[in-house]
């Protein structure tokens, strides 16, 4: 079973997504779009199923250092836990810092920003490619001889901490505990897009490194969430990289080695003078209109919240025994999931028989997929599994098929915009 705190938590995240929206309901007040909280979600479980593959990456490199260059190994006491909580939170304000002003690390950290609202499912949307960047800034704690124990879990429990903080529903807390610690408030201003709030708040846990180095900024008036350029998409795997594409797009152009380095190690925005100079971040429109396109009608987005449910439980049984699989089953399962994550994008933004056909194939797989696990000795599943998706696939396809007819096409779309 995977261990991480990150992953044993997933029943806690649902369970406060679901705390907020019933107060949402209550207060009347709405910070959450349907379309925008799949995709959130989606791309935070394409970051754990990279990092299922990746994780090896880090702990691996730390655990190296650990071993062969470490001063001294420290005993795996509280003490020395606090002490590592304390300085990976450091070293993490400067991983986060970096992501925001080297254009090439903005690549992976872009996609958390990308959300143009600000609630719970937003803490959920992290990069897949982010951990290739991030991951030398913490091997100095291996040398100070941390345990990678201790690494792991201070990691987990500072991703857990900041799950909290991404909601419009807490005000302020006593003045103490915004001086020292990172709050919904502080957080805000981190997510804004507002030129005033850019490159602000990176803190994880204590924002007291923020004030030390100056890049702390208090919440004034309620922030513009987003990127200074939304992606525009709900397309779980190109949020991922769309900023690398832009990026190469650019080098495709540059005149020189030097102009090309500096595009991928200056801040975004940075292009020579003969692509145009350096692009600040403009000022919100008042005008300014969220990207909201989906399915017209609302039983459609109905299905997707099904098939959404559905998937979750698939993906909760690869992350939570994916340690029990082989390489075979890990990238099988992969392949789905991605897969799967990128329908739920398409059926938000497209429409057609070409579509229809894709996910009939999806659906088709899962039962397909239990039965190869089942019969080929690869992975023993409970009894109930099987039957009941081949039930869900077939109901599925049926009401597929009955959307087709009743509606002559796969469904509708329409852009709803908000401000």
């Amino acid at each position: 079973m995977n261990l991480s705190p990150v992953v044993i938590a997933i029943p806690m995240y649902f369970s406060l997504m679901a705390v907020e929206l019933v107060f949402e309901s209550v207060m009347r007040r709405r910070s959450y779009r349907f379309n925008d909280a799949i995709t959130n979600i989606s791309t935070g479980t394409l970051q754990q199923l990279s990092h299922t593959f990746m994780h090896l990456l880090k702990i691996g490199a730390y655990t190296y250092v650990y071993e062969h260059w470490a001063l001294w190994h420290l005993e795996r006491d509280w003490l020395n836990f606090a002490l590592i909580f304390i300085l990976w939170d450091f070293c993490y304000y400067w991983e986060h810092r970096f992501a925001h002003v080297v254009s090439l690390f903005w690549g992976g950290h872009s996609v958390h920003h990308q959300s143009e609202e600000y609630n719970l499912s937003v803490a959920l949307r992290q990069s897949s490619t982010a951990i290739l960047w991030g991951f030398p800034l913490y091997l100095p704690l291996g040398v100070l001889g941390f345990d990678p124990i201790h690494l792991a879990l201070a990691g987990g429990l500072n991703l857990l901490y900041q799950f909290w903080i991404h909601t419009e529903h807490i005000n302020r807390f006593p003045a103490w505990i915004e001086y020292i610690f990172n709050t919904p408030s502080h957080h805000r201003v981190h997510h804004g897009r507002d030129p005033k709030y850019l490159d602000k708040n990176y803190a994880g846990v204590f924002i007291i490194w923020d004030r030390l180095f100056g890049t702390f900024q208090v919440e004034e008036e309620r922030p513009h969430y987003g990127v200074t350029k939304p992606v525009n998409t709900w397309n779980p795997v190109w949020v991922n990289f769309s900023h690398y594409v832009e990026l190469f797009k650019a080098l495709r152009k540059v005149r020189s080695v030097s102009d090309g380095l500096k595009i991928l190690f200056m801040p975004p925005g940075w292009y020579p003078d003969y692509l145009g100079g350096f692009q600040a971040a403009p000022k919100v429109a008042a005008d300014y209109q969220k990207y909201n396109l989906e399915p017209k009608v609302w039983v459609f987005n109905l299905y997707i919240l099904v098939q959404f449910f559905a998937a979750l439980a698939i993906n909760s049984l690869y992350l939570f025994k994916n340690g029990e699989f082989g390489l075979g089953l890990k990238v099988v399962f992969g392949l789905w999931i991605a897969f799967t994550t990128l329908m739920f994008g398409f059926l938000f933004e497209k429409n057609g028989a070409w579509l229809w056909a894709l996910e009939c194939l999806r659906l088709l797989s899962i039962p397909l997929g239990f039965y190869w696990m089942q019969s080929g000795g690869i992975y023993a599943l409970s009894s109930w599994i099987l039957p009941t998706s081949i039930g869900f696939a077939a109901i599925s396809v049926v009401t597929l098929a009955w959307f087709r007819i009743k509606s002559g096409h796969f469904g509708e779309l329409s852009q709803n915009l908000h401000i």
